[in-house]
């Protein structure tokens, strides 16, 4: 099993900015990967990127002024 603390969720404002952003990795080759929002970080339904702590940071360059990003959370609390 994967180790959650590895990574973080970035949350979107609307699943078409998850999905646009989605576009934008695979382009780009980033590994990422889609999955819904955990529910101890929102009860809305919705899909997030679950992305791992070494790559955040070319993760968000690459996103950066392409997709709004709502905020990027730890995965576990």
């Amino acid at each position: 099993m994967k180790d959650k603390k590895s990574y973080d969720v970035i949350l979107f404002k609307a699943v078409s900015y998850a999905l646009k952003a989605e576009k934008i990795l695979k382009k780009e080759n980033l590994p990422h990967k889609l999955i819904p929002v955990p529910k101890h970080i929102s009860s809305d339904c919705g899909i997030c990127l679950m992305v791992h702590l070494d790559m955040k940071d070319q993760v968000l360059t690459a996103l950066q002024d392409k997709v709004d990003i709502e905020n990027v959370r730890p995965l576990t609390e």
